[in-house]
């Protein structure tokens, strides 16, 4: 999860450490369209899968989202059928959805194409990710992926403890029980479950368990944890 760092070289670095995709978190961090745009031009050129997460599952943040390069978007704080049918509209291109056509360069890479193959296109690849991060979300799990174009549902774990009485406390026995039941969903509707963590050994719990979109700590995470070994090494 990117938040901080604002050099698109970033995204080259990433994908030639062998990771398979980012999330630009646009919901937390100051990143405005045109940094994303250059971000996302960056990761594409290395071959990386370029998520966003928006700062609400509106249309206006998720089309021009898109229209910046993203192979898909996350939508935070997702709980009802209503919202989630909000986020497909705004991905998919006609008769899925009501995404308008503006594709850019970022998009085709100047390849040629008509308006039908690169409509069809798109919306076979473009991701729709729910973030689930209340307990309410995970009561009605089924419903809200079981609608056409839902790829993937996300753990959002801190939002979710707080919501689960537990704050912070992402191992406690009731976040064990809630994430067990989103793993369970996907795997029974057929898509993928991850969960967002900064912890190595809980992210191969849940892979173990069936979880197969697995996103591990932020750009500073990793720069402070590179840093602090190398400092305690070295300085005693």
């Amino acid at each position: 999860m990117l938040t901080e760092v604002r050099s698109p070289e970033i995204l080259r670095a990433i994908a030639a450490a062998g990771l398979d995709f980012v999330f630009l978190d646009t919901e937390h961090s100051s990143y405005d369209l045109q940094m994303v745009n250059d971000m996302i031009r960056a990761g594409r050129s290395a071959e990386l899968s370029c998520y966003v997460r928006v700062s609400d599952p509106e249309y206006f943040l998720i089309a021009r989202t898109l229209d910046a390069g993203a192979h898909g978007i996350m939508a935070p704080r997702v709980e009802t059928e209503e919202q989630v049918k909000r986020v497909i509209a705004a991905t998919k291109y006609p008769p899925k959805g009501k995404r308008g056509y503006g594709l850019r360069s970022i998009i085709t890479d100047f390849e040629s194409g008509t308006v039908k193959e690169w409509i069809e296109k798109l919306n076979d690849d473009t991701m729709i990710i729910l973030q689930i991060e209340s307990k309410k979300a995970i009561d009605s799990i089924d419903q809200l992926i079981s609608l056409e174009g839902v790829d993937a549902a996300v753990i959002g774990p801190t939002d979710l403890s707080i919501s689960l009485g537990v704050p912070g406390q992402l191992d406690h026995p009731i976040m064990i029980e809630h994430i067990g039941k989103v793993v369970e969903a996907c795997e029974k509707r057929g898509i993928a479950s991850g969960a967002h963590l900064r912890s190595l050994e809980m992210l191969e719990y849940w892979r173990d368990r069936g979880m197969r979109m697995l996103t591990y700590s932020t750009d500073i995470d990793l720069l402070m944890d590179a840093a602090k070994g190398a400092i305690k090494r070295l300085k005693p």
